[in-house]
């Protein structure tokens, strides 16, 4: 079966819920539209969490980023797109999406988003 975008993240339990420990993923080939130009815009993005219960799915990540390559957004809503989106089906302890792009009319773009888990209880 072909390997398709899709907009939704698969999860798996994560194997040691009860530790805090750091999950960092690479993705130098995330690519949106330019929302005014309809131009690619390239990035080298990275996402880092601590996870709780789940952990992502790793294929259904790539697949995730890949919906990205037809859609116009500005490097800001598509970094903060990315978080919501990851943060809303893993429920982390923490988690930052960060993304470098491409030098476009000579400036490289640079944006981050963080999310913290609320803490719990008192």
């Amino acid at each position: 079966m072909p390997t398709k975008p899709s907009s939704c993240v698969e999860v798996i339990p994560n194997p040691y819920p009860k530790r805090d420990y750091q999950v960092s993923m690479e993705c130098p080939e995330f690519t949106c539209l330019c929302p005014k130009t309809g131009q690619p815009d390239f990035a080298f993005i990275n996402i880092s969490y601590i996870p709780d219960k789940l952990c992502v799915e790793l294929k259904s990540l790539k697949c995730y980023l890949w919906s990205y390559r037809d859609r116009g957004m500005f490097h800001e809503k598509a970094v903060n797109l990315v978080l919501d989106d990851m943060t809303a089906a893993l429920k982390p302890r923490y988690m930052k999406v960060e993304a470098v792009f491409n030098i476009r009319g000579g400036i490289k773009t640079i944006v981050s988003a963080e999310y913290r888990q609320k803490k719990r209880g008192k």
